[in-house]
């Protein structure tokens, strides 16, 4: 049988099924179940949160003839069995990356002259519409403003921004959000027990990390991961296969900080370096950390930290120890160096010395 990657094998199919776009599903779903279908939608976001995902199971759900209780697509009409087995004659695709002329804007629009044979609706997809030429928005604005009753027009886009305002006018839109940490590593752990892999919440929280918000890039990282390190992922080998500056890092250096133990600095700097991590990676990487440390000193902010809820307890908890005030000195004196980086001829003992004055700031601590 041949291999299917998991960003595919595990699409979503159903609204139900799509992870961290709750607002986006849900109207949606309202909209088909009051007949109130729009005929143009323009759906924005980052890559990889779901936004051709979700244009595709609206398309499926519009053209179902037997709609579930929950009104999600049946799988059994012949419209929802066209569309699973890709023979769909009513659901029409163009990457406007690759297809961007006046010419294939006309294919489309010629084509929209002719009703569906089976299905209430003609639906076109067009992904990175943002890259269309000038003169294809131009050649695409009467039919999106007076399409037949039939035709549905659905436009993703990762850059909204370079929309024509005319064409944004022309459209509902729904801006898709960057997937939280939490809900990406549900979705990999839901992933993984469904192949039978054992995996580390701590591992899983780290894919999610990387992955910045886009599913696809967290599933593709997971099958990555699952490549390497077989049935069992652990935090251990995701960062080894990753490469990647763990939260383990910062958090020690920031330990040596509070320590005033300068020396323990320099070695774990030197370590880090040894690994081929660039210097100021890990400056920006320990600034961020304080940052964060920061948030966390208050329990009302501490969501702000998209972490796990393990890794959250290992932020207050060293904030604890902490004033505000200190952070707030580390931070400025990291900050500085960051700043002259670029210009120091010896980038090495540039951060050296930034790691040296922050161990030597005042012995604050939080009093008990």
């Amino acid at each position: 049988m041949d291999y299917v990657v998991s960003a595919r094998k595990y699409r979503p199919a159903t609204f139900a099924s799509v992870v961290g776009q709750a607002s986006v599903t849900q109207t949606l779903k309202n909209a088909v179940r009051e007949q109130r279908i729009a005929h143009s939608y323009l759906f924005c976001g980052p890559r990889g949160v779901g936004k051709t995902t979700c244009s595709r199971i609206f398309a499926k759900t519009v053209n179902c003839s037997n709609l579930t209780a929950d009104f999600e697509p049946c799988n059994e009409c012949e419209s929802c069995k066209a569309f699973n087995e890709n023979r769909s004659l009513n659901i029409h695709e163009l990457d406007a990356a690759s297809n961007n002329s006046v010419d294939d804007i006309r294919e489309v629009t010629d084509s929209v002259q002719f009703p569906p044979q089976v299905g209430r609706y003609s639906v076109y997809i067009i992904d990175e519409v943002h890259m269309l030429s000038q003169q294809a928005f131009n050649a695409f604005l009467k039919t999106l403003e007076e399409p037949p009753s039939y035709a549905i027009f659905i436009l993703a886009t990762t850059e909204k921004h370079k929309i024509l305002p005319t064409i944004i006018s022309r459209c509902q839109v729904f801006d898709f959000k960057r997937i939280t940490v939490p809900d990406v590593a549900d979705h990999l752990k839901y992933v993984a027990k469904s192949e039978g892999i054992t995996a580390e919440d701590d591992a899983l929280e780290v894919i999610a990390q990387k992955a910045d918000g886009a599913m696809r890039d967290a599933l593709s990282i997971f099958d990555q991961i699952v490549a390497f390190s077989g049935s069992e992922v652990t935090y251990r080998k995701v960062v080894e296969n990753l490469n990647i500056l763990d939260y383990d890092v910062f958090f020690e250096a920031v330990d040596n900080i509070n320590n005033h133990d300068y020396i323990k600095s320099l070695l774990q700097f030197d370590d880090v370096l040894r690994r081929g991590f660039d210097a100021l990676n890990f400056l920006s990487g320990l600034s961020h950390h304080l940052r964060n440390l920061l948030v966390a000193q208050s329990p009302e902010a501490v969501r702000l930290l998209d972490v796990g809820e393990k890794t959250a307890g290992r932020y207050t908890q060293q904030a604890g120890a902490m004033t505000s005030a200190r952070i707030l000195q580390l931070i400025e004196a990291l900050s500085d160096s960051e700043a002259g980086y670029r210009l120091a001829r010896d980038k090495r003992q540039h951060v050296e010395f930034a790691l040296l004055k922050a161990c030597m700031l005042g012995d604050e601590k939080k009093k008990s």
